[in-house]
């Protein structure tokens, strides 16, 4: 009887001494397992809900809490995303709500345009945000604070409202869509790693030669991530050296003449 008190104690413990490591590995919220489209959402950078771009998310929730989105953003895409916030029927003054997108270093970005935030008056049924980032870049300045490739986050929440209808239900939906600017954003340089979580926990087992732990993202772009040094301007490059080669023969044809001079002198 004393061996197996003392056995279940041992494995109480090892249960508590595992907790905060499953926990810190534990993986970021993921779609369904069917394929569909995510029908909640995380409450931290950590359990962010993942979600692929094109896709319509759906959650439900409080006033008053965070609610976090993830998706992968690739080099030369111009993102933008569109919340969509369905209020109770029962609240009783004006909510202010708010959208905010991440980059893959969790650094705040900045909107070119779109109401990031807006007002519902009372009474209203929903209140629609959007916001559309600037260009992901492969390589930037520190200081330049461009949004880098990797994993993108967003963030839903209200930043103004009644306290009476602080914690009512409300739903919300979440669409990201991307625009393909090409090679006039490009620039020299490439990140050797796309920002996505657990990206460098899996490098350091491979250049280890032990097994990497599993990478917390399991969303990337449909083709994969670019490379960084390949985009358009390398074919409008080489179609400007090919036209720039034909004017100069074209020139040169058209000033060349008929050919050497006649050595005869005039009048002889």
């Amino acid at each position: 009887m004393r061996i197996t008190r003392v056995l279940s104690v041992a494995l109480f413990a090892l249960g508590l001494a595992a907790g905060p490591a499953a926990a810190d590995s534990s993986p970021s919220a993921s779609p369904s397992a069917d394929g569909g489209a995510p029908t909640e959402a995380g409450t931290s950078f950590r359990t962010a809900t993942e979600i692929e771009q094109g896709q319509t998310a759906t959650a439900s929730g409080s006033a008053g809490d965070y609610l976090y989105w993830s998706f992968p953003a690739d080099t030369g895409q111009r993102p933008t995303v569109k919340a969509t916030v369905k209020l109770p029927e029962a609240h009783s003054g004006s909510e202010k709500w708010q959208v905010d997108v991440y980059d893959g270093l969790r650094r705040r970005q900045a909107c070119q345009y779109g109401a990031q935030t807006r007002t519902a008056a009372r009474g209203a049924a929903s209140v629609e945000l959007s916001c559309t980032l600037r260009t992901v870049r492969s390589w930037s300045e520190p200081w330049a604070d461009d949004p880098l490739p990797g994993t993108c986050y967003i963030r839903l929440t209200v930043v103004g409202l009644a306290q009476s209808d602080l914690g009512l239900p409300v739903g919300a939906e979440v669409r990201v869509d991307s625009k393909d600017v090409g090679g006039s954003a490009a620039v020299d340089g490439s990140l050797a790693k796309p920002l996505v979580p657990g990206i460098a926990v899996t490098s350091a087992g491979e250049d280890d030669d032990k097994p990497g732990s599993a990478v917390l993202s399991a969303i990337d772009p449909d083709d994969g991530w670019s490379s960084g040094w390949w985009t358009d301007r390398w074919v409008w490059t080489g179609i400007g050296g090919v036209l720039a080669a034909l004017a100069g023969i074209g020139g040169y044809a058209l000033t060349r003449g008929s050919g050497r001079p006649s050595r005869v002198p005039p009048g002889a």
